[in-house]
């Protein structure tokens, strides 16, 4: 299982999304999507604007469990 960890990098960094919005220039409804948890895929330039913006690596914002 993947767990998505956006939402909480996002809240250790006091970022909100509007201020993501503005430095990617993601879509508000995609970017909505990916905070709540409600993707099944992203594109990797999506990923690497995320972690731009957030200061971050991919393992930061998604971690892999085993089930």
């Amino acid at each position: 299982m993947i767990e998505n960890r956006v939402s909480l990098v996002m809240g250790a960094k006091r970022m909100e999304k509007r201020d993501i919005t503005k430095i990617t220039n993601i879509d508000r409804h995609t970017l909505t999507k990916i905070y709540k948890g409600e993707i099944a895929s992203i594109k990797l330039d999506t990923l690497n604007q995320l972690c731009y913006a957030l200061d971050c690596t991919p393992n930061d914002l998604f971690r892999y469990i085993p089930d």
